[in-house]
């Protein structure tokens, strides 16, 4: 039984393009015209999913597919960080964004730890490994991340070195018993 799932990251933000934490905001108004949107050979596809966050929303319709929302896809959440920058946190809380840039675990935002979307994550492929066919998930670079992490058995300091970008794809593959990273070759 083999088992395709392609994570699709979000399009771009104002947060995004500012470098600052997000919210519930919509996708950029360019992102969401025909020239904006990326050209992805999915080919045929038996599920999709999408975080509950508007910006996967809507890109799910963007791209024209009609997803169900999981909660298990949902962004992190960032507390007392959400619509402020890194440049910002960097100058007025530096020490808590070195710690929470450090370990996984806490939360000095007061929302969510990454480590508890790395567990969430990886719980929901733990779901999917072994439904056959091909499966999308529209979500967050954070969770993208996360299910990298997963697949690899990596440390948790390696979350800083995976870039996703939006509407970056990472395609997986399972045999029922595991998952894989899959590197597609390029369509000519």
């Amino acid at each position: 039984m083999k088992a395709r799932l392609s994570w699709i990251c979000h399009g771009p933000t104002q947060a995004s393009r500012k470098g600052r934490f997000p919210d519930d905001e919509p996708l950029e108004a360019r992102a969401l015209q025909r020239g904006g949107l990326p050209t992805f050979r999915l080919g045929a596809i038996d599920r999709i999913w999408t975080s509950p966050a508007l910006r996967a929303r809507q890109t799910a319709t963007a791209l024209g597919l009609d997803a169900v929302s999981d909660a298990a896809l949902r962004e992190c959440d960032y507390g007392d960080w959400r619509g402020r920058s890194l440049a910002e946190l960097h100058e007025s809380d530096m020490e808590s964004l070195a710690r929470w840039m450090t370990d996984l675990s806490v939360a000095p935002h007061g929302g969510e730890p990454l480590a508890a979307v790395a567990g969430r994550v990886g719980e929901w492929m733990g779901r999917r490994i072994g439904e056959a066919g091909h499966a999308v998930a529209i979500t967050h670079a954070t969770v993208i991340r996360a299910a990298v992490l997963h697949v690899l058995q990596a440390p948790p300091a390696a979350f800083w070195a995976i870039d996703i970008e939006p509407f970056g794809i990472v395609e997986m593959t399972s045999d029922g018993r595991r998952w894989q990273l899959r590197f597609p070759k390029m369509a000519v």
